[in-house]
């Protein structure tokens, strides 16, 4: 399905927006707004459910006890209950579903952006050597790979998989050739010989595990000699993982910090991440009452995550879409954070932020009074 989207909705946009500006940084800026604007009335849902549960979430687990205790004899009464406060103020999983549906879109647009143009695409192939004597009881059971769909020029594109006929299985001693081809079964390196540059993108080879185990020629062909698991990749360039855009010196670039040498551009992509997720955190929290139990967690939450795709093999241009996406969100998340909210969920955070005001009229009171606070040291006068 991930690839299906990729190839039937995603790709063709870019195609259209590259047409019209022929830079494939713009082209991610573009599909990302696009994508965004459609996910819009599913995303919106999130947010809504989000900000009216953090209102309504205090008065629901207290109004959720009383109910538990006043009919803990009667479970069926207990439960009807529930339901009438459900119906009052909304499930909390009310905004689950809508995440769940725009997330298989993000993944293929995720996966769009991990590969061709973008990126160099591997194809990974996994590989159990069996000794000779027991390969024959093994039964052939034919592999192929995902699909991803290969740029040879900015208008041609083909979906192409990696096969192994008879299987990831093979005996020591033999020799297999991991296949490259189309879905129409035609062979890439034939695909290629089609194209005035097509060389350019033929496949290099590599044991990434098991190098005593099997060796890879060139061409593909993988060569057992011991029994154990091995892995073979093959990868394809990228047409445009070596373009920049802004600031940006290769949209396939993948790493903060490689060989020896810092790569400002990521920083930069990965502290704008940061930023912007903690701008659209503070905007969701706009008019709220303080939640102290999550006042770590909203801290804590865009360090981490920020520090996780600092060293997380991420190309750049997969990292400029969510620069772009948390731009747009926080954008969302104002936007909406504007929406007036029914009459039972405005008058419990009227009630709150009252409440806030009274908290914080009492300390200064204390203060103004001449009480000593935890952490004022004693007056000699009060002897």
């Amino acid at each position: 399905m991930i690839g299906y989207i990729s190839d039937n909705l995603l790709i063709p946009i870019l195609d259209f927006f590259y047409g019209l500006v022929p830079s494939y940084g713009l082209a991610i800026v573009a599909l990302t707004i696009v994508i965004r604007l459609a996910l819009f009335p599913l995303s919106a849902g999130s947010i809504r459910s989000a900000r009216r549960m953090r209102i309504a979430q205090p008065v629901m687990q207290k109004r959720q006890s009383e109910i538990k205790s006043r009919f803990a004899n009667n479970p069926q009464k207990q439960q009807e209950e529930l339901s009438k406060l459900m119906g009052e103020f909304g499930s909390p999983l009310a905004g689950c579903l809508p995440l769940l549906v725009q997330m298989p879109i993000l993944f293929a647009l995720f996966a769009t952006l991990r590969g061709s143009p973008f990126a160099d695409v591997p194809y990974l192939v996994n590989l159990k050597v069996i000794p000779p004597e027991q390969i024959a009881a093994v039964e052939p059971k034919p592999f192929t790979s995902p699909r991803h769909s290969i740029f040879i020029t900015s208008k041609d594109h083909f979906p192409v998989v990696a096969s192994l006929p008879g299987g990831t299985k093979i005996g020591a001693g033999d020799s297999v050739n991991i296949k490259l081809e189309t879905l129409s079964g035609e062979g890439y390196s034939n695909l290629l010989s089609r194209f005035k540059d097509g060389n350019k993108f033929s496949p290099t080879w590599k044991v990434t595990k098991g190098e005593d185990l099997i060796n890879v020629s060139p061409d593909g062909t993988v060569t057992a000699k011991y029994p154990g698991d091995a892995t073979v990749e093959g990868r394809i360039p990228g047409l445009a993982a070596k373009s920049g855009f802004l600031f940006i010196k290769a949209l396939g670039q993948v790493g903060f910090y490689v060989d020896g040498a810092i790569n400002w551009d990521i920083a930069i992509l990965v502290a704008g991440f940061g930023l912007t997720l903690v701008i659209s955190q503070v905007l969701s929290g706009r008019g709220m009452p303080p939640n102290p139990q999550q006042a770590t967690a909203q801290k804590i939450t865009p360090v981490m995550i920020t520090g996780m795709f600092l060293f997380f093999p991420l190309p750049a241009g997969v990292l400029l879409y969510m620069v772009i996406a948390n731009i747009f969100q926080a954008f969302q998340t104002f936007l909406l954070s504007q929406e007036a909210l029914p009459d039972n969920l405005q008058k419990i955070l009227d009630d709150q932020l009252s409440q806030k005001v009274k908290a914080g009229l009492a300390n200064n009171s204390q203060i103004l009074d001449g009480e000593r606070l935890p952490f004022e040291p004693k007056s000699n006068n009060s002897k």
